[in-house]
């Protein structure tokens, strides 16, 4: 007969998979999320009262107000004109003769949104509208 208590080993928990699985899982994590290095643009659009949705196609052009062009939401690499040029026959596509809509800063200096006119008039672009802010006041829509 066995009169001496059995030996009980005391339950333990190993660590070390268990930091490799988080490590793994963490790894996983960075190597599959996208970072989205996109800059919001902070215009400050001129007001108006009247506004509509246009339902044709479009190119976009935005100034900021140093007067540095965007296209379609892109930056363009410096303000030559051949730049902007090409930037906004690759953003036309083969859509024609679309609407280009100016967003123009109301701090831009006049001549980059006179110099977006005219490379649109030698594209052959003649629908060009801007871009404004609803007016926030009590005046008739």
């Amino acid at each position: 007969m066995q009169f001496r208590p059995k030996r009980t080993e005391e339950p333990e928990i190993n660590l070390i998979p268990l930091i490799d699985v988080l490590l793994m899982a963490l790894i996983f994590l960075l190597l599959t999320t996208s970072f989205s290095n996109q800059s919001q643009l902070r215009l400050q659009l001129p007001s108006a009262r009247s506004h509509s949705k246009l339902q044709v196609p479009t190119v976009r052009v935005t100034i900021d107000a140093q007067g540095q062009y965007f296209v379609a939401g892109k930056a363009l690499l410096n303000t030559r004109e051949s730049v902007l040029r090409q930037a906004m026959k690759d953003a036309a596509g083969s859509q024609g003769s679309p609407v280009v809509i100016i967003e123009a800063d109301r701090r831009t200096p006049e001549g980059a949104v006179v110099e977006v006119m005219d490379v649109a008039r030698q594209l052959g672009f003649v629908h060009l509208t801007f871009a404004t802010q609803k007016a926030s006041g009590s005046g008739t829509p």
